[in-house]
């Protein structure tokens, strides 16, 4: 015979799942913060395995890691969630860096070379944005050409030599009194920039609707091309933003700065919780993104790892993070 279950054992059932697992409530939290909960529990390893993590010293320097690659990876940002790629915004910021110098060194006021270093990046910015919404370029092959552009023209301007900074940029990658470094700053201000723009504005709400259906969004009376030239732009500029940072950190203008930080800046993305498919992605997920990068690298050095495992643990993150966020779109 059948045993009634108890209206109390009904209700256990429901709260535990029926299979003895956590809470649905909990497997939710887990999946829809999967990237918070990665960096809170990499933070506590690392602090575990190293005494030195938890200092006042290396917690700024994981913020200062941080700062230029999440800069990047907010003008990425608006990229990926409209459903493009950006390849080049690593020499987009070498580029903006070396005319700060070259202006500041010929000169030019302080201002007017910031400025006009900013519009650098935007210009390279709106020649993707051309490229990719009047020339029917592919966005990859378009910003892989940019890529080779605008590196190529940093090396040329530069003649491939380093180009100091005065003191009055290079304070920009110092910290202001003893704990609070002005790239960590730029960071958050970018940040909000870029939340306020995707949740607040209607060139955020076209970008999702560009990402989640291009066509869909031509036809409901989006001007899909202008919007492209906004988003493209605005990638450019917040490289050149990220570039100014990286070069007062250095104190120099270096031609072959920022290589590779590209990739880094998508990987931070994509870790962040936005889907290369286009449609998905927020700023704060963008910058746990980039805090992960900055732990794990940071967390590696005190633990005294070969730079060369490095890079294998770095893309069996991003791989692991692709691979979660396919399992959570499923579930």
């Amino acid at each position: 015979m059948a045993t009634e279950m108890q209206p109390g054992s009904r209700m256990a059932a429901k709260h535990t799942g029926g299979s003895g697992g956590p809470p649905p409530w909990v497997r939710r939290v887990l999946l829809d913060n999967g990237a918070l909960s990665a960096l809170v529990v990499m933070v506590v390893l690392m602090a575990i395995l190293s005494g030195d993590f938890f200092s006042t010293q290396n917690l700024l320097n994981v913020g200062v890691q941080a700062a230029v690659t999440a800069i990047l990876a907010f003008g990425v940002t608006f990229v990926i969630v409209s459903g493009g790629i950006d390849l080049s915004v690593g020499s987009v910021a070498a580029f903006s860096a070396i005319t700060l110098g070259w202006l500041a060194t010929e000169g030019v006021p302080t201002f007017l070379a910031v400025v006009l270093a900013l519009a650098a990046g935007m210009a390279c910015g709106f020649v993707n944005g051309m490229l990719i919404a009047y020339g029917k370029l592919p966005p990859f092959v378009a910003t892989l050409a940019m890529l080779s552009i605008a590196r190529g023209l940093a090396l040329v301007v530069s003649q491939g030599s380093p180009i100091l900074l005065p003191d009055s940029i290079s304070w920009l990658g110092q910290t202001l009194g003893e704990w609070l470094p002005v790239p960590v700053i730029v960071m958050v201000v970018i940040g909000v920039v870029t939340a306020v723009v995707l949740q607040r504005t209607y060139s955020g709400r076209v970008m999702y609707a560009i990402g989640g259906n291009e066509e869909a969004a031509r036809l409901s009376g989006i001007r899909v091309k202008r919007q492209k030239l906004v988003i493209y732009t605005l990638a450019g500029l917040f490289a050149a933003v990220a570039g100014i940072v990286l070069a007062s950190r250095l104190a120099s203008a270096q031609p072959q700065a920022a290589s590779g930080y590209e990739l880094d800046a998508i990987a931070a993305v994509v870790i962040g919780g936005a889907s290369l498919a286009g449609g998905v992605g927020k700023a704060s997920g963008t910058l746990i993104g980039a805090l992960i990068l900055a732990v794990l690298r940071n967390g590696l050095n005190l633990l005294d790892v070969s730079a060369f495992w490095q890079q294998v643990v770095i893309g069996a993150v991003i791989a692991l993070a692709v691979l979660l966020d396919t399992l959570r779109r499923r579930t």
